[in-house]
């Protein structure tokens, strides 16, 4: 039986989503709980639609979880009851066929939200909002981010890894501003290793007056990382949504995702 678990938590302390031997991690604690409810000899595996990074957050990250002889309804309540304060299970639900949590996502859209107000932020907000010292000219910011929508090859603002793509398609890129408080939408049908907190690093590079909004593009297409993009702190980032085909879909978009990730 597979089942979803929509997520969400508090990042700050996790060492991100991923399971690593001797760290608490948002996989390891999840899959921690679930083998101590159902008696299991091994931690089941969960496969989630993003794997966050240390000090992300997630208001909307979605997981699978394959298992045998199991009353959804009664899990869904026990595990509630065990995870801790910083990760809520939103909903614990059986799966409809084909799906994957990862492949036949559509899109997941995070937010960056950012203040530049010589006060910084909020004090109950510091935890998901970021301090910058200098005023950032949103119209510029959007003006950069008109250079790195479409489909293309990212290298430039990820951390490769041996035997991944880094070509990504990013739908949507723009930021706004609510009074000091500066949040930019991003979204694209998958990202790559800290794809996201690089991409604000130029578009703050250039709010911030430093280069011209085609800067931007002239990094994109480099196709080699840039010491000038700076990878900004993880704090500030949280993943809002993941978005997924209806039924019938999900079975091809998954085949379709694991596809172009395998050329």
């Amino acid at each position: 039986m597979r089942l979803r678990l929509d997520l969400s938590y508090d990042g700050a302390n996790f060492r991100g989503w991923a399971v690593q031997p001797g760290l608490r991690t948002v996989q390891g604690t999840i899959e921690t709980a679930i083998a101590t409810i159902l008696r299991l000899g091994d931690n089941p595996s969960l496969t989630c639609a993003g794997r966050t990074d240390a000090g992300v957050h997630a208001r909307g990250q979605v997981a699978h979880v394959d298992l045998d002889k199991v009353d959804p309804v009664a899990l869904e309540r026990r595990l509630r009851r065990l995870l801790p304060d910083d990760i809520s299970l939103l909903s614990l639900t059986v799966a409809p066929d084909g799906f994957d949590a990862r492949f036949a996502a559509l899109e997941r859209r995070y937010i960056y939200r950012m203040t530049d107000s010589t006060t910084g932020p909020d004090p109950l907000e510091r935890g998901s909002v970021v301090r910058w010292q200098r005023h950032l000219d949103v119209d510029a910011m959007n003006s950069a981010a008109t250079h790195l929508l479409g489909h293309h090859d990212f290298a430039s603002f990820c951390k490769k890894r041996k035997g991944a793509t880094t070509i990504r398609t990013l739908l949507d890129l723009h930021t706004v501003r609510r009074g000091s408080l500066v949040e930019t939408t991003v979204r694209a049908d998958a990202f790559c290793h800290s794809m996201v907190r690089s991409l604000m690093g130029a578009l703050v590079a250039v709010g911030e007056g430093r280069f011209e909004p085609s800067w931007a593009g002239e990094v994109l297409a480099h196709r080699e990382r840039n010491a000038r993009v700076t990878v900004l702190p993880p704090h500030g980032l949280v993943l809002e949504e993941v978005i997924y085909p209806d039924a019938e879909g999900l079975a091809t978009r998954a085949e379709e995702a694991r596809r172009r990730r395998d050329e």
